[in-house]
């Protein structure tokens, strides 16, 4: 968005405008926004709360979502006690979602963020590492910053959507490196651990990113057609999405139906 004096940013908002001004248009920042301290993203865009937009929830029908920033485990330089803010904030934003009489009105947490915490690409992301900074933390700072994979996990979220990656990746239900599917012929009713989608197949000059050839056990489906994913949240215990490939005329290639008939942590016993 920096680039050119900001002009590409500006091109950038005017060609999402006929979508932006007329729907919710909720926001996640990620590397590429960072310049400057992310001043672009934070001028451009204002979302809930007081933290500029880094991260932020809101309620839709029975979903409660949460947006947060990936990008703090990496850009240290603009303040590492930024990664202990938002852990805090998301704990606490995660305790209040989980009280029983919120769960029962929106029993689904939906977090997005950045950088996924796993991948099977071949370049060498943080997500294709078992020590991931975003899912285990970071033990180079001062005081250890901690990760999210097991608040995620204890507070009981239920789909994970992630980007950064130029391709699209769904996961089976997944937690520490385990598959945790529902049953071997149903695996996302009823998981016992949380969904991981990842989806930055839109497109940008970067082009695709390739995979390793051979799919790690957690991995289900993976392709990198530019392309976008569609939610459609149903009701309190149906969720259902698809992957729409550019490349195929808007063929949907990839979908599934996640059904939940139980929320909050105890659902993974």
């Amino acid at each position: 968005m920096e680039e050119d004096n900001a002009r590409i940013g500006d091109e950038f908002m005017r060609q999402i405008e006929s979508i932006a001004a007329y729907v919710p248009y909720m926001t996640c920042p990620g590397n590429h926004e960072q310049a400057y301290n992310f001043s672009n993203y934070k001028n451009r865009f204002s979302m809930p709360g007081d933290t500029e937009g880094l991260w932020y929830s809101w309620n839709i029908g029975p979903a409660h979502i949460i947006s947060f920033s990936t990008e703090v485990y990496f850009y240290v330089d603009y303040g590492v006690d930024l990664i202990f803010k938002q852990y805090e904030w998301l704990k606490k934003d995660l305790e209040e979602a989980n009280r029983p009489q919120n769960r029962k009105i929106r029993p689904w947490i939906i977090t997005m963020g950045h950088r996924p915490m796993y991948c099977s690409n071949n370049d060498e992301d943080d997500c294709t590492k078992f020590e991931s900074f975003v899912r285990l933390g970071r033990n180079d700072t001062k005081a250890p910053a901690p990760g999210l994979e097991k608040l995620f996990y204890i507070y009981g979220v239920d789909l994970e959507i992630w980007a950064h990656e130029h391709s699209y990746e769904r996961l089976w239900p997944v937690y520490e490196f385990k598959v945790f599917n529902g049953s071997e012929k149903y695996p996302y009713i009823n998981p016992k651990a949380p969904v991981h989608i990842i989806t930055g197949s839109a497109g940008c000059r970067e082009k695709h990113d390739g995979f390793i050839p051979e799919p790690r056990n957690w991995s289900a489906y993976r392709n990198n057609d530019y392309g976008y994913t569609r939610m459609q949240i149903v009701n309190g215990t149906h969720i259902y999405m698809e992957q729409v490939s550019d490349d195929q005329s808007g063929r949907v290639i990839d979908s599934i139906w996640l059904v939940k008939d139980y929320h909050d942590a105890s659902a993974w016993l």
